[in-house]
């Protein structure tokens, strides 16, 4: 498609499913950073490596001694590392490039999410979330599992006990109820939401929590999502609502900018902070704008996440016979699109980070990937160009094809014509964040296309070249009874007939053999003077059974007794059902007999 022909002001967001993607059953997915690969996690324990460009399967990684489903996926920053978490309580970290494990950490509970940290390309640290309990760092060179806080001390001026209006969660402790978790842009900094509808900002290299801010509602949060530039944060709470927040700590060290901004309390406690939606107070990290919900229908909200620039919040519906999902407009919190697939649940939902693509997966294990329905206009960038709804006849002006002299212009002097032109210097694109301009990034895999696999062919008995006659002397012994010799003394073999086709070449031949009886066995006429001969019988000729004796038939002398036994032998080769009594030659007056002890062949009466 040419995109110079698209209309500029067409809004960028997804329509239809433009392409599914099957292979094995997915629960999981995640793009890379550029978009151009897709890790999916498998039920068999397979992270199945998806080309976005072509959609074919790049890469399968797959570990022999472990087949548990997989329950998340995370890429690292330049993408040469992947890490998943199975239902079999391990998480995995995974060499891209070579499809090996490079190491695996058992854990006390399945971890739901996990994520890689982001702060170098080659990470050995990263972040899970167990179904219960509080959110874990896991550092993979070491081996050191560490639990992070969730809750306040009592020390610091707060209770501990969850608030009235927790949902669910009201009545369950700390220790046992799911958290979520997520590292800022950089990576020095960890935002945990708890059961109390709190994000608390722990510092990844002290574990210890500087800050914490209150979200409306008090319910519990299930998920935190950070925006490509780190500039927002999403949160999906127990009360269906998505609630959108604006960090407003610098990107590159932001533990440090927290830590000076709380140098105000000496005394170690931690500055503690309300929000408040309808007022949206400024506040020294973050600063409440918007939230999202369906008025409508009340659902739950199974994932959330923004789109490539951050200007769209995207959920998925939780409903287990509904495939839904909600596009909003960040800045002016409007519904812009309902996106409506199977009557099936959906599981996991991940944007395209460069594109206005989405790609969910559906509770079958189908990947779904919806885009834009591109349409071209002609007109957009051509304001001379008009189009015609149907065709219309062209009118020639009078002056359109006058050959006018042109007059001569005067080029007008650039004064930069001279300049150098810098063509080393690579501009950094828009779409792309600081971080994913790195240059070692691993963005495409080599694949070896396999060679088509030919049909077993059957087995047959070898055959004498074509080139070489074959000799007439050759035994027929070593043929089949199925081969024959042609012409040319080349061996062909007979094709054989079907049970049906036999049957009716043999009825054919039997016609081909009655009819050439009917004209074989000759009918004898009425005795005037055709039949000439003895009256008498065969036993009247005076020879004794067995001898030979000929008749003459208008000048040719005919055997009796072979025509006789020529008679039975047609009669035996003739079917009984279609037999047709043949008449003998009965002896006339006028046959003449030929004596044998005759002289010179003399006819005796």
């Amino acid at each position: 498609m040419n995109l110079s022909l698209l209309d500029p002001f067409q809004s960028d967001f997804p329509e239809v499913i433009e392409e599914y993607l099957e292979h094995k059953i997915t629960k999981s997915i995640a793009f890379n950073r550029r978009g151009t690969l897709l890790a999916a996690g498998c039920t068999d324990g397979t992270c199945v490596i998806w080309d976005f460009d072509t959609r074919g399967v790049a890469k399968e990684l797959y570990d022999k001694d472990s087949g548990a489903p997989i329950t998340s996926v995370s890429w690292s920053k330049c993408g040469h590392r992947l890490l998943s978490a199975a239902t079999d309580k391990t998480i995995s970290l995974w060499d891209v490039a070579k499809g090996t494990r490079i190491a695996s950490v058992t854990l006390q509970q399945i971890a739901l999410h996990a994520r890689l940290y982001p702060g170098n390309a080659h990470p050995s640290l990263c972040l899970a979330c167990p179904m219960s309990g509080p959110p874990i760092l896991v550092d993979f060179n070491s081996g050191v599992i560490q639990a992070l806080p969730v809750v306040v001390s009592p020390s610091d001026g707060e209770s501990g006990t969850p608030h009235t209006r927790t949902g669910k969660f009201a009545e369950t402790g700390a220790p046992y109820s799911p958290s979520a978790a997520s590292f800022n842009k950089k990576g020095d900094l960890i935002y945990v939401g708890n059961f109390k509808g709190e994000i608390l900002i722990v510092d990844t290299q002290t574990k210890q929590i500087q800050a914490h801010v209150q979200v409306p509602g008090n319910f519990a949060i299930r998920q935190i999502v950070f925006s490509r530039n780190g500039q927002y944060l999403l949160t999906n709470s127990t009360d269906r609502i998505l609630r959108v927040f604006e960090n407003l700590l610098p990107r590159d060290r932001a533990a440090a900018a927290l830590a000076a901004s709380a140098s105000d309390t000496a005394n170690g406690t931690v500055h503690r902070t309300s929000v408040n939606p309808g007022k949206g107070r400024n506040l020294p990290w973050l600063r409440f704008t918007k939230e999202f919900q369906d008025a409508v229908n009340k659902m739950h909200w199974k994932a959330a996440c923004f789109n490539g620039d951050g200007e769209c919040v995207v959920g998925a519906s939780a409903n287990k016979g509904e495939h839904k999902i909600h596009i909003w407009n960040r800045k002016f919190g409007q519904l812009a699109r309902i996106l409506e697939g199977q009557k099936e649940g959906l599981a996991d939902l991940a944007w395209h980070p460069t594109r206005p693509m989405v790609a969910s997966v559906s509770m079958s294990g189908v990947i779904y990937l919806w885009a834009k329905d591109y349409t071209e206009n002609w007109s957009a960038f051509a304001p001379d160009f008009k189009e015609l709804e149907e065709n219309e006849e062209y009118v020639e002006r009078e002056d359109e094809f006058d050959i006018m002299p042109e007059t001569e212009k005067v080029k007008p002097v650039r004064v930069d014509d001279d300049a150098d032109v810098d063509i080393l210097t690579t501009e950094k694109v828009a779409a792309f964040s600081d971080s994913d301009n790195s240059e070692d990034g691993l963005y495409f895999l080599p694949t070896v296309p396999l060679p088509d696999v030919s049909p077993p062919r059957p087995h047959t008995s070898p055959q004498p070249s074509p080139q070489l006659p074959l000799d007439p002397e050759l035994p027929s012994s070593t043929m089949s009874a199925d081969e024959e010799v042609g012409q040319n003394g080349r061996i062909k073999r007979r094709r054989k007939l079907s049970e049906k086709a036999a049957e009716a070449a043999e009825l054919q031949a039997q016609k081909g053999r009655k009819i050439s009886i009917k004209k074989s066995v000759p009918t004898p006429k009425s005795a005037k003077g055709d039949i000439t001969g003895s009256p008498a019988g065969p036993d009247q000729t005076g020879l004794s059974n067995g001898a030979t004796s000929t008749v003459a038939l208008k000048g040719r002398s005919v055997n009796r007794q072979d025509f006789a036994e020529d008679a039975d032998d047609e009669e035996a080769m003739v079917p009984k059902k279609s037999v047709k009594r043949v008449q003998r030659v009965k002896p006339v007056s006028s046959l003449t007999h030929i004596s044998p002890g005759t002289p010179n062949g003399s006819l005796s009466t």
